[in-house]
């Protein structure tokens, strides 16, 4: 069973020697543009691999010189995999880390629970698994009082000098492209300080404690110069939401800004990511700006379309003369002129433009993102969470439903950890009200209200975990919003379903991996509907990592079923819209709204309640879902506007997933 082919995906779209490059030749032009040595790996397990091997080596020439292996480690999601990986080393070739001293580069600060700290994660994660000693492990000390606060990282600047700092630095990026807590505006001659956490920082960190306002206000971080006192430093960033972190510090100048692009001044640093990661570099994104292309349909379209942002006109005004003059004379010579390759990819754009997102029935489909029967069809939409559905293409929903297809929406989790404990109070004192006046003796169903209650407002802080019962509740709050919204836009009942996949109840933001229970549940769902379609979450940049487990589970089911003779005629279709938006050369289909029907697509969001002002989860970006929802429908819009295409109002847009 493959429980990681969204991994796959951009290995179809980028050629192999743009990140592999063959030789040192072809690898100097491709990075020109790179001022850190930076490696791009196909998966995050590859990625992990390599870096966990590099450290067991250094930390192994330093054993054999009897010397300490002096190592600063990050916390985060991008270091876990190398984690795994030195774990395994460890176990299973015997290797020892006697001679290992950890630095833990910062630490949240005041705490009164150590299980919530960054020490506590590292060793969970790594050291609790090793044969480290634990006189080698060094951390600020965040248990002690105000007062005293400034002894506790003196001491751990003094602990530092005591080993002439760090032998191997292991770092991780943070949304701001900040290093530990080193923030936007940090000095590159910082030490080890106590910083106080900014809004973002906060959002960042609100997984770890549950919800932002159990997050706390400051932190202790080693500073830059600590960092770059490091001899050896490695930065590990993986997936799309770092893309445009990992460009600004590769390729942008330094600046205090974007504090990891001070590591381009290390003379000993690289940087390690995935494909998603890689994104925005220019080798990946622009590559006919450092090398000859091989051009295809989608890569033109890229390619025509950041030539139209660059010289400002629609597609067909640009000239030879704007080809040339930006690196695209290799599309001139392949097509013969600027008008012929204007209008091939007018028309590719223009054919993905679509009213009838499940095919118009008697109608020619040549030129149609999607086929004409057979009618209708029948359609899941799979959606992470109980809301996902109408915010990334609830114009969509809407269009197939009145266009009379047999439509089912399956939710893939219960969603219940993103609903506040002020929401369960309002609904059991409404249940509770209920219960007085139709059933004021059932002293069971009263005892249970009043526990409830009093565990919220009186005894939960913010340490604790939500009983079951809570998690029960908060469950069916998110189901019956949900069901809410699907009346509102038409389906049955019997059309709704909640598949609750295991790995999401845990209780905690921390979800358990992937398993072969949780595909299985989708496989088994999507043999009972045999759709002809299949509309899935492609919003791999959930910070929570929750969309991309949700994609995972149906890929490995269709990887299962994919040579079942129905399968064959089925569509898989992702969507976008949660957290960001499909870029213009992926997009296979465009379904325009109205805005009529965007104001029926914001009606349907907003029946999910619990997720509007008090959401616990709604990122670093402070627009609620209906509003980003809307600016990028908008946006989409725009650039077709702009690239001269008729106009609308929004767009919801979709790209077609082959199995492999």
């Amino acid at each position: 069973m493959r429980l990681d082919l969204s991994s796959q995906i951009s290995l179809e779209r980028i050629p192999q020697r743009y990140y592999k490059p063959e030789n040192a030749f072809e690898e100097s032009a491709l990075t020109r543009y790179e001022k850190i040595n930076t490696r791009i790996f196909e998966t995050i397990e590859k990625g992990s691999i390599k870096v966990a091997k590099e450290i067991v080596k250094t930390m192994l020439e330093k054993q054999k010189n009897n010397r300490p292996f002096v190592l600063g480690l990050s916390g985060g999601v991008s270091p876990e995999s190398v984690y795994e990986e030195l774990v395994r080393i460890h176990k299973e070739d015997k290797v020892s880390f006697k001679n290992m001293v950890v630095f833990n580069t910062y630490e949240y600060y005041p705490l009164v629970d150590k299980s919530l700290s960054n020490l506590h994660f590292l060793k969970e994660a790594f050291l609790n698994h090793i044969d480290i000693k634990p006189e080698n492990i060094y951390s600020p000390d965040v248990m002690v009082e105000k007062e005293n606060v400034l002894d506790s990282y003196e001491k751990f600047e003094a602990d530092l000098d005591k080993f002439d700092g760090l032998d191997y630095l292991l770092l991780g990026l943070g949304s701001k492209g900040n290093i530990g807590f080193n923030m936007p505006g940090s000095n590159v001659y910082s030490k080890t300080r106590l910083v106080v956490l900014d809004n973002d920082s906060i959002n960042d960190a609100a997984p770890i404690f549950g919800t932002k306002d159990k997050v706390p206000l400051s932190a202790i971080t080693m500073g830059v110069s600590d960092m770059l006192e490091a001899e050896i430093i490695t930065l590990v960033a993986w997936g799309e939401q770092k893309a445009e972190s990992i460009y600004q510090m590769v390729e942008g100048p330094v600046t205090d800004t974007v504090p990891a692009s001070m590591l381009q001044t290390h003379e000993n640093v690289k940087v390690v990511i995935d494909l998603s990661a890689a994104d925005n570099l220019t080798r990946i994104s622009y590559p006919w700006l450092v090398t000859s292309c091989e051009w295809d349909n989608k890569l033109i379209r890229r390619a025509i379309v950041w030539l139209c942002n660059k010289v400002d006109k629609p597609i067909l005004k640009l000239t030879n003369k704007d080809y040339n003059e930006n690196g695209l004379s290799e599309l001139l010579a392949t097509y013969g002129s600027a008008y012929n390759v204007n209008i091939k990819i007018f028309n590719d754009l223009q054919h993905t433009i679509t009213g009838w997102p499940g095919g118009k029935p008697d109608a020619d489909d040549t030129y149609r993102p999607e086929r004409a029967t057979p009618y209708p069809k029948k359609v899941i939409i799979f959606s992470p969470h109980p809301d996902d559905d109408v915010i990334s293409m609830g114009g969509t929903f809407q269009r197939l439903v009145n266009q009379g297809h047999e439509v089912h929406v399956a939710y893939q989790t219960s969603g219940n950890i993103a609903v506040s404990d002020e929401e369960v109070i309002r609904y059991i004192s409404f249940i509770n009200s209920v219960r007085k006046k139709y059933d004021p003796m059932n002293i069971e169903l009263r005892e249970k209200y009043r526990q409830i209650l009093n565990y919220l407002m009186n005894e939960k802080t913010k340490e604790d975990l939500d009983t079951p019962d809570i998690l029960f509740i908060k469950g069916r709050i998110r189901r019956e919003e949900a069901r809410t919204a699907t009346r509102y836009i038409g389906i049955p009942n019997e059309n709704v379903h909640f598949l609750d996949l295991p790995f999401y109840e845990t209780g905690k933001v921390k979800k358990s991996p992937i398993s072969e229970m949780d595909v299985n549940i989708v496989k088994d769902f999507i043999l009972t509907v045999k759709p002809h379609q299949m509309y899935v979450a492609g919003d791999l940049a959930d910070p929570h990592g929750t969309h991309k487990v949700c994609l995972d589970a149906i890929l490995a089911a269709v990887d299962i079923i994919k040579e079942d003779a129905w399968m064959k005629d089925c569509r898989i279709w992702m969507y976008r819209g949660a957290w960001m938006e499909w870029e213009i050369d992926h997009i296979e289909m465009a379904v325009p709204l109205s805005p009529e029907e965007l104001r029926q697509k914001r009606n349907s969001i907003l029946k999910h309640q619990s997720q509007m002002e008090n959401a616990p989860f709604l990122g670093g970006d402070e627009r609620l879902f209906w509003q980003r929802s809307e600016d990028r429908n908008r946006a989409t819009a725009e650039l077709y506007w702009k690239l001269g295409l008729a106009s609308y109002e929004a767009i919801e847009a979709f790209v077609e997933y082959i199995p492999f």
